[in-house]
């Protein structure tokens, strides 16, 4: 049989036989092909799973392109969108520079294409062009017409990119960067409601996960507002089911495609329930309800487990904590905590839960500790700098931040990092506004805080942290004044465009066509 090498057809009699065929990255190419020129399709489907399994940056567009040889819509698919959401590491690839220019820009043309600066896939393409020079120069005008320049500082455009030989020498190219600096400049003058404009350079693109702020304590009750943080359009999109009881003090979790929204107070009931919203539908459902009644609770993911810890009653600062699992839709308890906390805050890292501060009925507490599930119990780690209650904790580069809160006197501005590795606390850089019981959450590697009380009034105000940097930067605010509220990280969703700005209906401004070099 032409094209059938004698040890394939060895590989595809045995399976016949015995209905399994050792797959390995060395084979499963060949021996796709050969299935697929015998119609086996239960092999041929044995090596589609195993290259869907084997994604990686090195390797995702070869098996892309490999899909065109032998068909699969799935795997061109699960191929393809692996390249468009982990792009900035493909990138650093070989494989990136055998993709033609027509696949290229079909790539870097998309909205929902993954990447945090524009810069990044200016720098791909010169380096793309670069592995070819003499072929490729002359794509500079198409590939560049798809990079959102105005989405670009105007310093990276006049030293990176009109400077560059390519641009400098080419009149088109040059025209497309100078519109871009004009576009900036409208954006800076008119300060639009968010900070994109409906033109192809400055189109914010699709962000691979989404912001949650939920709930919350507004204007003297408890809201059932949902907002929704578009990073790369910086602002909020207002989400929010009306027909979902309000609730403040709780904890929210994103797992397995769902938000969970665990315990709280809504002015009336302490709540032990836990409700359950899909995102694909829009819609909430009631899950298991905990051991105890949980407001201020503190809650994290690990593991594929939902833990919830601490909090009150109604009567009594708790120190237990319990653990649900949602194959069996059930709460188990685990070991309590060494100190009763409610109002503390809680977070993940390597395979442990750290839980800091909080309130025990007396004092604000200094103390933290952390739950391993290996054996069952808690250890205590080194006090923070500062007493914190309502205090906000997440992992940030790959340390444990804990962020503002009240020491009993004042609400804080500091933020403090542990080291897990040394056991130690080191103070960083300030926030720009005091806040305790605020949202916290990690998104596009900055760490953000959202909302919370300022020690005068419930704020709508929102920051960012960048470690690389150690500077907290202003975002953009949200609709709704709030304390009390609980953020997620939501991802993966096939429906995330529904959570952001639409892109059609951001503001637009028409170019003035005599606006003129404005380097």
């Amino acid at each position: 049989m032409p094209g059938l090498s004698p040890e394939m057809m060895q590989l595809i009699i045995e399976f016949a036989y015995t209905g399994f065929v050792p797959v390995m990255r060395g084979n499963v190419q060949e021996l796709l092909l050969a299935a697929d020129q015998l119609n086996v399709m239960d092999l041929v489907q044995t090596c589609l799973d195993f290259l869907g399994k084997q994604l990686c940056p090195e390797n995702c567009i070869g098996i892309w392109q490999f899909t065109n040889i032998c068909f699969s819509s799935e795997l061109q698919h699960k191929a393809f969108c692996y390249i468009i959401d982990h792009f900035e590491e493909v990138v650093c690839y070989e494989e990136f520079l055998q993709l033609s220019v027509e696949e290229l820009a079909g790539i870097i043309d998309r909205d929902d294409l993954n990447v945090r600066k524009e810069n990044t896939l200016y720098e791909a393409i010169i380096h793309w062009i670069a592995h070819d020079l003499e072929e490729r120069n002359g794509h500079i005008t198409v590939l560049l017409s798809k990079v959102r320049l105005a989405l670009m500082s105007v310093e990276y455009l006049r030293i990176n990119v009109r400077s560059n030989e390519l641009v400098k020498n080419n009149h088109e190219c040059l025209h497309m960067t100078t519109e871009a600096l004009h576009t900036i400049n409208l954006i800076m003058a008119n300060r639009p409601s968010v900070s994109g404009l409906c033109t192809p350079l400055a189109r914010p693109r699709l962000p691979n996960a989404i912001l949650l702020a939920i709930g919350g304590w507004s204007g003297g009750d408890p809201t059932n507002g949902i907002e929704a943080y578009d990073v790369r359009a910086d602002c909020w999109f207002n989400v929010t089911d009306n027909r979902e009881r309000p609730r403040a003090y709780h904890g929210t979790a994103f797992l397995n495609g769902y938000v969970y929204c665990v315990g709280g107070f809504d002015r009336v009931e302490y709540f032990n329930s836990m409700r359950r919203y899909d995102l694909s539908t829009n819609t909430w459902h009631e899950a298991a309800p905990m051991y105890c009644r949980r407001c201020y609770v503190s809650v994290t993911v690990m593991n594929g487990c939902i833990y919830a810890m601490g909090g009150y009653d109604g009567h009594t600062r708790l120190s237990t904590a319990e653990r649900y699992r949602p194959d069996t839709n059930q709460w188990y308890l685990i070991a309590p905590m060494h100190e009763q906390r409610s109002d503390a805050s809680c977070t993940t890292l390597q395979n442990k839960v750290y839980i800091c501060g909080g309130f025990n009925g007396n004092e604000c507490l200094q103390t933290c500790e952390y739950y391993s599930p290996e054996t069952n119990q808690w250890t205590m780690i080194t006090p923070m700098i500062s007493r914190r209650s309502g205090t906000g904790v997440t992992a940030y580069a790959d340390q444990v931040y804990v962020v503002g809160g009240f020491d009993g006197n004042t609400r804080l501005r500091s933020v403090e990092a542990y080291n897990p590795r040394t056991n130690t606390w080191q103070a960083v850089s300030f926030m720009l506004t005091p806040r305790s019981n605020f949202g916290i959450e990690v998104i596009d590697d900055l760490l953000f805080a959202v909302g919370g009380f300022n020690g005068f009034t419930t704020s709508y105000n929102v920051e960012y942290y960048d470690a690389t940097t150690n500077e907290w930067s202003e975002a953009c605010d949200m609709e709704i004044y709030r304390s009390a509220l609980s953020c997620c990280v939501v991802s993966g969703i096939p429906n995330i465009a529904k959570y952001v700005v639409p892109r059609d209906t951001l503001p637009l401004f028409e170019l003035d066509e005599e606006s003129g070099d404005s380097s």
